[in-house]
């Protein structure tokens, strides 16, 4: 399949700012309690050895060796257009990143398990679950470049824009998820956030919303433990699922680096979600491998050897460790993949570089429906302010 065919593929039905502040000083992590890990749902262990469990089997239990191979391609195409996106940045193409280095196995297991009637509402770093939805990675870094105002229509891939006020997307899918129930539709919303946003206002009222009107939504935590420089710690006095119990639905903790685990555990909530059981937690307990955003700098708040532990646990190896002790992968598998990885990675670079600059005056399109005269006004003055560097260059 070719890396052009990738971004245009729709989902497979079954694959069978976050809060806190800057600081300076690094902090020591403690290591997790014993009774969190004993909840935390896994079916790949770190060294690639399928576990089973119980209750979660069952969702990944027809899952063919192709299937497994797609979710291998998904992580690592993900994870080179991410690692050009930073690339980009860097070199001044971009205004920011939002890197989900680490996180690829939450975002590509629950972004499969999605139908292609269920709607997406993301924050800024789910790249992943957008690669699953079909939008073209270069579509996408056109608001990080600003030449648009997100590149991709949220009616045509079920995937809204990305919302960059930390959680207020859990309210709007929560709108939507009363919504679809009222209309009796056959499908589930997913809310995607992290751990910082867990501790905004706006995620408390989505929980109790979504609580009382039983609302087909999932909740998906990617807790990466670090909100912008605050641990876990500093936020909650629970493992972040147990927070669910407070407001009357399930919650769950999946081990986030397990593409698998989250797969399945995703399908079991959003499957509660359309038999009109109500909202779930579930909290993907990953690691965020690089910065907050291109702005920030990690190694002023935390230890080497703590990502050198998580490094350890890289989802793409786990899978790739799977997929060679089960004979289902060979190294032409690989070097293919890879090919397709660099020609993904050069094909984003060209498309950035290529894009044109906006229409400067489309801001002031479609603010009202029948124009106003205050906008009227502003067009005005901002077509007199950008003339006044034409009059400068042209010496008058």
């Amino acid at each position: 399949m070719t890396v052009e065919s990738t971004a245009a593929r729709r989902p497979r039905r079954s694959a069978g700012s976050k809060a806190g502040t800057t600081g300076t000083k690094r902090t020591t992590r403690t290591t997790p309690k014993k009774g969190a890990d004993a909840d935390l749902i896994q079916l790949l262990t770190p060294e690639g050895e399928r576990v089973a469990h119980p209750e979660y089997d069952r969702y990944v239990e027809d899952i063919t060796p192709d299937e497994l191979r797609g979710l291998y391609r998904d992580m690592v195409l993900t994870r080179r257009f991410d690692a050009e996106a930073t690339s980009l940045q860097r070199q001044g193409e971009l205004g920011l990143w939002a890197s989900l280095l680490g996180q690829e196995a939450a975002q590509i297991g629950s972004g499969r398990a999605l139908n292609d009637e269920d709607y997406v509402f993301p924050t800024y770093r789910e790249h992943g679950v957008a690669w699953c939805r079909g939008v073209d990675p270069a579509n996408l870094l056109g608001m990080f470049r600003g030449v648009n105002n997100g590149g991709w229509d949220p009616a045509s891939n079920n995937f809204h824009l990305y919302t960059i006020v930390i959680g207020s997307q859990t309210l709007h899918a929560t709108g939507y998820a009363m919504g679809v129930a009222k209309d009796g539709a056959d499908s589930a919303v997913i809310a995607y956030f992290g751990d910082g946003a867990s501790s905004q206002g706006d995620v408390a009222e989505s929980f109790t919303f979504a609580a009382v009107y039983n609302a087909p939504v999932v909740f998906f935590c990617q807790n990466n433990q670090w909100a912008i420089s605050e641990p876990t710690e500093k936020q909650m006095r629970v493992p972040l699922y147990q927070r669910a119990q407070g407001f009357g639905f399930p919650g769950v903790r999946v081990d986030g680096n397990d593409v698998l685990a989250c797969l399945a555990v995703t399908k079991w909530a959003l499957e509660r979600a359309r038999n009109g059981e109500g909202p779930t937690l579930v909290e993907a307990f990953t690691y965020r491998m690089g910065a907050h955003t291109t702005s920030d700098d990690p190694t002023r708040y935390r230890h080497d050897d703590e990502r050198a532990a998580w490094e350890a646990k890289d989802p793409i190896i786990r899978l790739r460790a799977h997929l060679l002790a089960a004979h289902h992968a060979d190294e032409g598998f690989f070097a293919e993949l890879e090919a397709e990885s660099e020609a993904l990675g050069r094909r984003v670079r060209e498309a950035v570089r290529a894009m044109p600059d906006p229409d400067q005056f489309a801001i002031f399109e479609n603010v009202y429906a029948d124009g106003h005269a205050l906008v009227d006004e502003e067009r005005a003055r901002f077509a007199a302010y950008q003339a006044s560097f034409a009059d400068v260059e042209g010496g008058k």
